[in-house]
């Protein structure tokens, strides 16, 4: 039991420290967009790099950040029952989702998506749009790298309703446990 409460430790911790520094690219979207605007309306020139780099770093942010998302509990969902049931129903019923559908959806996607991304490495691929940016098989690896966050916290998921499941909720890490019904109804205020 104390292995799995590490594994979430380990895991969140992870999720954690990527969704707070890549977190930081939405400031670095907005002032790059911006600048494509101001440059595009007020100078009337553009530079098609800069449209590749807000286009990039939002792709690289949210997929990067998307483990931190299931961590938080931020992704949607058909909540209606989830949102009332009892910490053991929340256990179960995400222990279930994480083990038929989370998991396989990460296995599937790396597995087809690994020749994709190795294809892009070994062409070191750049961008379609002439004057774009370079580099576009370093993007295309964050489909791999969400990939294996999600199922990182997929398992940390699974440990966590293991020790719930099995009367062991105090060894789930204070910043993982599940929310009540009135921390959650906080939350969305």
């Amino acid at each position: 039991m104390k292995l799995l409460a590490h594994l979430i430790r380990c895991v969140s911790g992870l999720n954690s420290f990527i969704g707070r520094v890549f977190s930081w690219l939405a400031l670095a979207i907005v002032l790059v967009c911006f600048a494509v605007v101001t440059l595009r309306y007020v100078f009337a020139t553009s530079f098609v790099w800069m449209q590749d780099l807000y286009i990039w770093l939002n792709g690289a942010m949210f997929t990067a950040v998307a483990g931190f998302a299931l961590l938080r509990d931020d992704h949607v969902r058909v909540d209606m029952f989830y949102r009332h049931a009892s910490m053991g129903r929340k256990a179960l019923a995400d222990l279930i989702g994480a083990i038929l559908f989370l998991l396989p959806f990460t296995g599937v996607l790396i597995v087809y998506s690994s020749a994709f991304v190795q294809r892009s490495w070994r062409y070191t691929e750049a961008s379609a749009n002439v004057g774009g940016m370079p580099g576009l098989f370093i993007l295309k690896s964050f489909i791999i790298a969400f990939a294996v966050l999600i199922a990182l916290q997929g398992l940390a998921m699974i440990a966590r309703s293991i020790l719930v499941l099995s009367g062991r909720a105090d060894m789930v890490p204070a910043s993982f446990a599940y929310k009540t019904q009135d921390e959650t109804h906080e939350a969305a205020v």
